[in-house]
């Protein structure tokens, strides 16, 4: 008989999983496509709100693997499948037979099946998975091409499930990958109401654009929502970096101490082995890690090569930023009694701005992707020593410029982000044409004829940049306000 068509009554609120949510049912539609989906992506990214919102009014099994013993485990889901299956509650010895149990439930009429949290199902030990994926693969092959079933492998164990698209996993081959990411700030501003253009995006990046993060932020004042989320011991978010390390690594005390160095700022592989008192090459093994989860990555100056020196590691998840720089260093003040009101106001307030700075950086070079794409074809962020006089005399020793970009190999635009409380200046077209400037020529860089200055400021222009900008064709001023509600209202 078929599965009963899954009703789910939150269906109204889904929002801004579009693109997902289409390739999903594309795959439905396509009735010669047995491979199964390998839907997967960090915890509270929202897996189970789009495998839900998929399966709404489809005939659907869905089966939600918990802690549990396998035998345990699998009599839950034998009780599950009983309205399945007329009634009769099916005998699974093994989880093998859970998957030959669906794939034959579904010789006669389409059904989506989901099992969440499937890496539950694999055991604790390597030689356990090895033997449970093999078994499944066996079943595969022997049931997959009689029977009309969809099926969605979801898991919030991320390298557990990219495991299972490796040469060497029994499931190689037989699966589609569908990887769920944070949402951009073009998306993730429609789960942000209230407030200014500016607010929104820093709650944008406190989130790091994790729908259940965006959710935990909204409506109130951010100090308001913060500490109600974050900074009260049973506050739902308050060991959240602590739960997703942990759920990937099985002993995360080093990588947490490098979690923590990261989360002032990017740094060099020296910089971080001098703080946590080791040396570069074990310190690598661990980065190594990290990045593999997309937790940190390690950025080159634009236009280096990936061999070159001077390359800085970062910790590229905006909420873990903030929670590993301002919940986990003080939690232990916290449970003794720190007021989080307090917290915030004495040690979040002032670094706030410096936590969004980053994140700023990014939008704008993205702003300018989009906008000058006639000026640049390749856009980047650059650093590198300061010219060789001012470095000899001991007057400056490296340079920075946030924005580059370039077209056949010549540099046509440079320009300068900056999320500070106080109006741009004209100092910084002279930071530029003195130092900056020559600093890139000085690294390789040709320059164009006529090279395009664009500044982002948060708090705007002086009038006399402002009156530069008016005699200048090449000098352009971007409305921040104006670019965070565009960019905030599509994507």
């Amino acid at each position: 008989m078929p599965a009963p068509r899954y009703d789910w009554p939150l269906v109204g609120e889904f929002l801004n999983r579009d693109e997902e949510l289409e390739r999903l049912e594309q795959w439905w539609r396509d009735a010669e496509d047995r491979m199964p989906v390998n839907l997967y992506g960090r915890r509270r990214v929202g897996k189970s709100w789009l495998f839900r919102r998929f399966a709404h009014g489809k005939p659907s099994v869905l089966l939600v693997s918990e802690r549990l013993a396998e035998g345990a485990q699998l009599s839950r889901f034998a009780q599950q499948l009983a309205p399945v299956l007329g009634g009769v509650s099916p005998d699974l010895p093994d989880v093998a037979a859970l998957f030959r149990v669906l794939f034959r439930a579904a010789r006669y009429h389409k059904t989506l099946a989901v099992i969440d949290e499937f890496p539950w199902l694999l055991g604790s030990t390597s030689t356990e998975a090895e033997r449970t994926l093999s078994s499944i693969q066996a079943v595969m092959e022997e049931e997959r091409d009689r029977s009309q079933l969809k099926l969605v492998l979801c898991g919030s164990a991320v390298t557990q499930m990219q495991a299972l698209q490796s040469e060497r996993n029994p499931l190689h081959g037989r699966l589609v990958a569908l990887e769920l990411r944070a949402l951009p700030y073009s998306r993730a501003s429609a789960f942000l109401h209230d407030g200014s253009a500016q607010d929104r995006f820093v709650r944008f990046t406190v989130s790091g654009g994790m729908p259940r993060y965006l959710a935990a932020l909204a409506g109130g004042s951010l100090r308001e929502r913060v500490c109600d989320q974050l900074l009260l011991p049973d506050a739902p978010l308050w060991n959240e970096g602590r739960t997703i390390v942990g759920q990937e690594l099985r002993e995360p005390a080093v990588h947490f101490s490098v979690l923590e160095q990261l989360a002032s700022g990017e740094k060099q592989v020296g910089e971080l082995a001098g703080a946590l008192k080791t040396t570069s090459g074990p310190l690598s093994k661990y980065l190594s890690v990290l990045a593999d989860l997309r937790l940190v990555r390690k950025d080159l100056p634009f236009g280096a090569s990936p061999t070159d020196r001077g390359s800085h590691w970062v910790l590229q998840d905006p909420f873990l930023r903030f929670w590993f720089r301002f919940v986990f260093p003080y939690q232990a003040d916290l449970e003794a009694g720190l007021q989080p009101q307090a917290l915030y106001d004495r040690e979040i307030r002032p670094e706030l701005a410096d936590h969004v700075a980053p994140v700023f950086e990014d939008l704008c070079r993205e702003h300018v992707r989009r906008s000058f794409d006639g000026a640049a074809t390749r856009v980047g962020r650059w650093w590198g020593n300061s010219l060789n006089q001012l470095r000899r005399r001991g007057e400056r020793t490296t340079e920075e410029i946030d924005i580059v970009g370039t077209a056949r190999k010549r540099v046509t635009l440079v320009g300068e982000a900056k999320w500070t409380n106080r109006p741009m200046g004209d100092k910084i077209l002279h930071d530029l044409a003195h130092y900056k400037i020559p600093a890139l020529e000085q690294s390789g860089f040709r320059l164009a004829d006529a090279v395009s200055i664009v500044l982002c400021s948060r708090s705007g222009y002086s009038a006399a940049l402002r009156a530069r900008a008016g005699s200048d064709e090449h000098l352009h001023l971007v409305d921040v306000d104006q670019m965070l509600s565009t960019q905030g209202t599509t994507g």
